[in-house]
């Protein structure tokens, strides 16, 4: 996991961008991508509710956790699997904090045997 806007890395392997919206003041052919993956994003209201507070991580986890059990989500999650099958996968996310953001979330799912 790392913020999109720090520089690529050799061991990043594939970058996967896993934020809902694109992030501010960077430009698209700047950005160093392999993927966006829009459909593994929390959605709007889950964002909004949440607003990366640190006393309400669990609850965003638990609830993010289950919007990817939703066929959007199940299906990028896959996808996400099936490319770090490939190789070595760096999830990004233009959020501050990237230890309490849906990357976190998703490294963890990524990690943990597949359900």
């Amino acid at each position: 996991m790392r913020r999109v806007y720090d520089d690529p890395a050799p061991a990043d392997g594939a970058r996967v961008l896993v934020d809902r919206v694109w992030p501010r003041g960077l430009r698209k052919d700047a950005a160093r991508l392999d993927d966006w993956a829009r459909d593994v994003a929390p959605s709007t209201e889950l964002r909004t509710w949440y607003q990366h507070d640190p006393a309400k991580f669990s609850e965003f986890r638990r609830r993010y956790v289950a919007e990817l059990k939703a066929p959007p989500g199940r299906a990028g999650l896959a996808r996400l699997r099936a490319l770090a099958a490939d190789g070595p996968v760096t999830l990004l996310s233009a959020t501050r904090d990237i230890d309490i953001s849906q990357a976190a979330v998703l490294a963890d799912l990524l990690r943990a045997p597949a359900s």
